[in-house]
């Protein structure tokens, strides 16, 4: 018997346990693979002395994030680092977009491609300065955030808050028309946005991109040192330093109830582990409510909504291990961690109407890693650690079509890299099948935990209703990226649910004492 058990040990279950147990509680995670951390693991795959981040790498919302930033997990072993430059996009005509830590950097870069452009990009910077704050606040707590909300007015002040309203809903395209001349500054914004699964067309698309170029301008796009996996290991490592246990290769079947309310989980294994106050789980909202709970226990309506949950774009993911640095053409494209490659914002449209359509995108959009250049410690001197991901059709794909798309990344590489095939010592290819195999989350190559489109953000993630850590159950959280904020490696999803656990239980302690209190005031 536990205070809290939580399920699954990727970084929203984890940051959860380590809320609760940080708050006195008793905390049990039990995760059904053989090591934690979810999709935030890194191994040497290929050949030694080359770190291959399994999953997610660069963590620009992670550095901006207050949940990690108050369990300093630096004082248990975690070390960002930093690549040269954050992002570059470069073109075929030799021209690139770069994002710098250093703003007169990024500034010069994007008056290269309209002079006016510069100090466009320092105005957007200004004004994320003085709301940015507040907006992560805001965007990191459950919906509706109340007091950060308000906090967030305030600052844009009336006018400037409908005005922020009509940008929510915009699309990057036609926000990037609107405030840069040159194509530099909207293909930041545009592959940035794509980061989703949102098209560039699509609403609500302009505030991921803004948001993740204006974090990346503050914070950078910094990586663990040693790999991934390493902050992990510092969630772990502080996680038992507060008494918590975790407990690897114990799958969770079936979330117990008794009296209308969550007492513990079933096991695998037939084990019966009891929470007293919680049961928190950091799954995907369908394996949740379809696997673990009873439907008997849950509304009709919410089983109905399911039906229509819609997942994000299923991922293909290379990794390389290289013999040399990338021979980029285009030098900035040297300096930085992440690279976009698929040309300009209209290739970035065709890419995203063929998925939408069902077709293997002819030219594909590529985010690409260079590990080494971030970390050195990924791989051996004068060498690199690479990886790339892109998206696909979601829809069956044959073992060729796979293969093809696999052949066009590479292809797509080598043009903006001519040299880049011969320097490949090694590579693994995840398939989405693949990377569901590895963690049962990412439900056909699925990484955000659901789409990102506003017909499923906010107070209608994962389904109308439910835009908090709370489920119909009492008892039971829901703390991975299928709740809000959703998907990113930020920890927000598993601190709301921790959070929102440490409350019913102070509200019980409040009504059982009103209640004891009653009952002597009746007796004298």
């Amino acid at each position: 018997m536990y205070d809290a058990v939580v399920i699954g040990a990727g970084h929203n279950g984890l940051v959860a346990a380590n809320l609760l147990a940080s708050s006195g509680w008793s905390v049990l995670v039990l995760e059904a693979a053989d090591e934690p951390g979810g999709a935030v693991r890194s191994a040497e795959v290929m050949r030694p002395g080359f770190v291959t981040d399994l999953f997610s790498a660069f963590y620009p919302m992670g550095a901006a994030s207050p949940v990690l930033r108050w369990l300093q997990l630096e004082r248990y072993g975690l070390r960002w680092r930093h690549a040269p430059a954050v992002l570059a996009h470069p073109l075929e005509d030799g021209r690139c977009a770069l994002l710098s830590r250093d703003i007169d950097r990024t500034a010069e870069s994007l008056a290269e491609f309209a002079p006016g452009d510069g100090r466009t990009w320092r105005r957007l910077y200004g004004e994320w300065q003085r709301i940015g704050p507040t907006l992560i606040e805001a965007l990191f707590r459950p919906f509706p955030p109340l007091g950060s909300g308000v906090k967030l007015l305030r600052a844009l002040g009336a006018a400037d808050a409908l005005r922020f309203a009509r940008f929510a809903v915009m699309s990057v395209r036609r926000y990037g028309e609107e405030e840069f001349d040159g194509e530099g500054g909207r293909l930041l914004l545009t592959g940035n946005a794509m980061h989703t699964d949102l098209p560039p067309e699509g609403a609500g698309s302009a505030v991921f991109g803004w948001l993740l170029t204006m974090v990346g301008q503050q914070f950078g796009y910094p990586v663990p040192e040693g790999g991934s996996g390493r902050l992990t290991d510092a969630l772990v490592r502080r996680l038992r330093g507060y008494g918590g246990e975790l407990a690897c290769g114990r799958r969770v079947v079936k979330v117990l109830v008794r009296g209308g309310r969550a007492v513990g989980v079933r096991t695998a294994d037939g084990t019966e582990i009891g929470a007293r106050y919680a049961v928190l789980a950091a799954v995907a909202a369908p394996i949740l409510y379809r696997d673990l709970v009873e439907p008997a226990y849950l509304p009709a309506r919410l089983l109905g909504d399911l039906d229509r949950f819609q997942w994000d774009s299923p991922t293909l993911k290379l990794n390389w291990a290289l013999s040399g640095p990338i021979p980029w053409k285009a030098e900035d494209a040297r300096l930085a961690g992440t690279v976009h490659l698929g040309g300009d914002r209209a290739a970035l449209t065709d890419y995203a109407a063929d998925l939408a359509c069902g077709r293997l995108p002819r030219t594909p959009f590529v985010i690409f890693g260079q590990m080494t250049t971030a970390d050195p410690t990924r791989s051996p001197a004068g060498t690199e650690s690479a990886w790339a991901y892109t998206h696909l059709p979601r829809r069956p794909l044959s073992a060729e079509e796979l293969a093809a798309q696999v052949t066009a990344v590479e292809e797509l590489v080598e043009r903006y890299a001519p040299g880049f095939r011969d320097l490949v010592l090694d590579r693994l290819v995840q398939t989405p099948s693949e990377l569901e195999a590895a963690d049962a989350n990412l439900v056909a190559g699925a990484v955000n935990g659901g789409t990102a489109s506003l017909h499923q953000q906010l107070v209608f993630r994962p389904v109308p209703g439910l835009g908090r850590p709370e489920t119909p159950l009492p008892g039971l959280y829901l703390a991975g990226a299928s709740a809000h904020p959703g998907g990113g490696v930020h920890g927000a999803c598993g601190a709301n649910a921790a959070h929102a656990a440490l409350r019913a239980r102070r509200s019980r302690y409040v009504s059982l004492g009103i209640h004891r209190a009653q009952r002597y005031l009746n007796r004298t």
